[in-house]
This record gives C-alpha cells, structure tokens and sequence, in this order.
C-alpha cells in the first residue's frame, strides 16, 4: 500500500527544528544550512498543506494552532523514526543510558559518584553529554538529564533532587592573605569570582541582596562563564566564588576549600532529573541508574543533615 499523502520531508526537519527552537536563525545553525534555506523549506511545506504554520512577527516567531498541532505530530513520527534507525544502526544499544548535564553537575557532582553505579551495574554503560543548555538538545539525544532550574521546562517529567545552600568559598591559602573577615560585606576587600551565565545559577548581586548586605564595588572581579573553571579559581587562591552545598561537599571535607564567612542562603530553586514524557523507547538500564541517584541523593542529604 502506498503511503499517502507525504509531505517533502526534507521541509519536516527544517519545521521541526525552527518550531522547537521558534527561531529560523537557530534552526540553521542547528542543521547546518543558512537562515534563508530554512525559510524556503517552511514556505515550501505550507505551500504544500495550503496553510499558514508560523505566526511571522519583526519581534518573535510563534506558532499558528494550527503550525502548533502539526508541530506535536511531526515531531513524535520523527523521534520514531530516529529510533527505528538507531536500532538498526546499533547506534545505541539497549544497555547504553546517555544522562546530558551541565559541565559544573558532570565534573562536581556525577563523575565522582559514578563509579558506584559502574560497580554495581556492570553492564550498564553511562555515556555523558556535558552542556551548559538544555536548550536545542533533541529529546532524542538523551534518557535522562540533570539541570539546575528555578522551574523546569514544560514538556518534560521533572523529579526534584535537591535544594541548594549556596555560601563564599575561597582556598585557605587565599585566606591567610586576606585581614579577617568577620562580616559578608568583607568580602568586598577581596578578589570575587564572577559567573558570566545566562542560566539560573545565583550570582553574588542577588546573594549580597539576599544576605542583607548593602553591595559595593569590590576590590577586583574576575569572570569566569565556565563554573568548574571557576572553581578552579578558587582551588588556585584567586579569590572567594559562590559555592553549592551538593557541589562543594567534597572540596569542603578535605580542605581544599574553606568557608571565609558562615552566611547562607537557601535557594528557592532545584537541580532536577528530567526524563521527556513519553519516551518513544525507555531502555532498560533507565530505571536503573533513575532509581540509584534517587537513593544517592538520599543518602547524601542524610548525611548533610
């Protein structure tokens, strides 16, 4: 039986990529073709259906009902799709979980503990996607991501792990440097080390604000947009980072790091686990590695508390 009617397929890829991102610009880069090509396979494809699947605006593009509707079906016959080739590519075996995280979460958080989960589930192999943005990474490309959110993206089952205290950590030899800081607007003395992120991560404006603390310009910045290279800063004596409990568990029982002033701040925000909510196919090694994070947390904030 011929299988009728097909649209162009090429022009599906290109919609489903600008509907997700809702940007041509970024479904270019995506698929690796110019702004302009993506607009011609969107205007071919609705040439071809007779209707309208964008909502075109000089400020934002959004989807028509109609574009939104289409959008949900494409997108579900694609991720089949992907999957039946990947089975036939072996391009993923069934016992291969692939967990996408930021880089701050995958260097200070899951790599250390990982090794647990390999002794105890020998033949589930963990492949580690390290990226600052969930944004424009394809539910397809992951089983489980581990992101840091004040609220998580919609489209998506999010299991809540852990809140975060977040408070000054430096290296004690930075410390010994310093005169004594008594107070958190001490701090102001010192060298602070700055996240440059577009992300949700708390920035010292808003912990000084929190804190009560009238904010002055302080003696040096440094800026970092990479968190575990910050930390590194900090391990090195440049100067007085934000820290996060989870994160900074292990630099702080050893020594590397120190607390210079005992202020806190409890967030309001979480790091979740995020599986998408229909998953076209959940591997068998999923529930597994699901069900030993959500026992390692456990016993993380047990011994915390």
């Amino acid at each position: 039986m011929k299988i009728k009617p097909l649209p162009p397929l090429n022009s599906l890829v290109a919609f489903e990529a600008a509907a997700r991102h809702l940007s041509f610009t970024q479904a270019a880069s995506e698929l690796n073709v110019t702004q302009g090509a993506i607009s011609r396979q969107i205007r071919h494809l609705e040439d071809y259906l007779g209707r309208s699947l964008f909502v075109r605006d000089k400020r934002q593009l959004a989807l028509t009902q109609t574009g939104e509707d289409y959008f949900n079906n494409v997108q579900q016959s694609l991720l089949l799709l992907a999957s039946a080739t990947g089975e036939v590519l072996e391009w993923q075996g069934n016992r291969q979980i692939t967990v996408v995280t930021s880089n701050a979460m995958a260097s200070l958080w899951l790599l250390p503990r990982l090794p647990d989960f390999e002794d105890t589930h020998p033949d589930i192999e963990v492949r580690i996607l390290a990226t600052d943005s969930l944004k424009g990474v394809r539910p397809s490309e992951f089983d489980v991501a581990l992101f840091y959110y004040r609220k998580p993206p919609a489209g998506m089952t999010a299991t809540p792990l852990f809140r975060e205290r977040v408070y000054p950590v430096c290296s004690p030899r930075f410390l010994e440097k310093q005169a004594p800081l008594a107070h958190p607007e001490d701090i102001f003395a010192t060298t602070l080390l700055w996240l440059d992120s577009s992300e949700d991560w708390l920035n010292w404006n808003e912990w000084f604000q929190a804190a009560g603390v009238r904010q002055v310009e302080p003696k040096r910045r440094l800026n970092l947009n990479n968190y575990p290279m910050l930390i590194q800063a900090a391990l090195n004596g440049q100067g007085v980072a934000l820290g996060w409990e989870q994160l900074m568990g292990d630099y702080l029982d050893s020594g590397l790091l120190v607390r210079p002033v005992p202020t806190e701040l409890n967030t309001t925000a979480r790091f979740y686990m995020l599986e998408t909510e229909e998953p076209v196919r959940r591997k068998p090694g999923v529930d597994q590695f699901r069900q030993w994070l959500l026992d390692l947390v456990e016993h993380d904030e047990e011994l915390l508390h």
